[in-house]
This record gives C-alpha cells, structure tokens and sequence, in this order.
C-alpha cells in the first residue's frame, strides 16, 4: 500500500523542557520510526553531572519565538 502525504507545518513557538536517552520528537508524519537509544561516554568523565540551576525570569523572558517562514 502506498500512502502519500503533504502537509504544512508552522510552529509559533516550540519549548522542549527535556529530551532523556529514549524520547524523540516528531513534527510531522514519519513512515517507520526505529526505536534506538545510544549511551556514550566519550568525554571519559567519571562521576554524575552537576544538578541543573532553575531558570530564571529573565532567561525566560530571553526566549524568542520561531518566527514563521517569509
């Protein structure tokens, strides 16, 4: 079976909070999606991350929406 789509896609403004080792994101229509996670330590570090600071007001307000194309 053969199936043809055509769509158009605008995005205002898009904010991903957190992509961990299994999520994705998918902005349209996908044939096949794979699942495939990779974890690598290619910086040889040897104990966890820093805790992440909170954002503050002023760095959200420093968020800039997508403009859409011209």
């Amino acid at each position: 079976m053969n199936l043809t789509v055509n769509q158009s896609i605008q995005i205002g403004m898009i904010k991903i909070g957190a992509i961990t080792n299994s999520s994705f994101l998918q902005i349209g229509s996908a044939g096949v999606i794979k699942c495939l996670s990779n974890l690598y330590n290619t910086g040889g570090f040897i104990e966890p991350a820093p805790e992440l600071e909170a954002i503050s007001e002023a760095a959200a307000a420093a968020l800039v929406p997508l403009s859409p194309p011209s």
